[in-house]
């Protein structure tokens, strides 16, 4: 009876293997700025449901907004991205950045971010 090979050659693992490294070095680069990013969402949607924020000045809200992102442990945001815009109902928080990520050699990974949270004017926490 003739015997046939079975599995992967050497070769063929090695290939495997490299490719699972190269993606995964790939994610330890890319998977911190979502985690960043959904941070700051995060942030903005509790300061926009906090009755203090709502009912105080752009600088108790900056702030708010400074001290989350240190509790966070968010180093790339500073508080002056934040933009709050006064509107009819209320206000307008809007961070808009771009987050630059070195991949290997002179190749970057590049992230365009927008976070954007409507605050009603005297809203409570419900």
């Amino acid at each position: 009876m003739k015997q046939t090979q079975r599995g992967m050659t050497m070769l063929g693992f090695l290939m495997v293997l490299c490719l699972g490294i190269f993606f995964a070095f790939c994610a330890m680069k890319i998977v911190p700025m979502y985690i960043e990013y959904y941070s700051v969402k995060k942030i903005l949607t509790t300061i926009s449901k906090n009755p203090e924020a709502a009912s105080g000045s752009k600088e108790k809200i900056r702030d708010m907004f400074r001290r989350s992102l240190e509790i966070d442990y968010v180093k790339v945001i500073t508080p002056d991205m934040l933009k709050i815009e006064s509107t009819d109902g209320g206000m307008k928080l809007t961070v808009d950045y771009e987050r630059r990520e070195n991949l290997m050699a002179n190749l970057d990974v590049v992230g365009k971010f927008h976070a954007e949270q409507t605050m009603a004017q005297g809203a409570r926490g419900d």
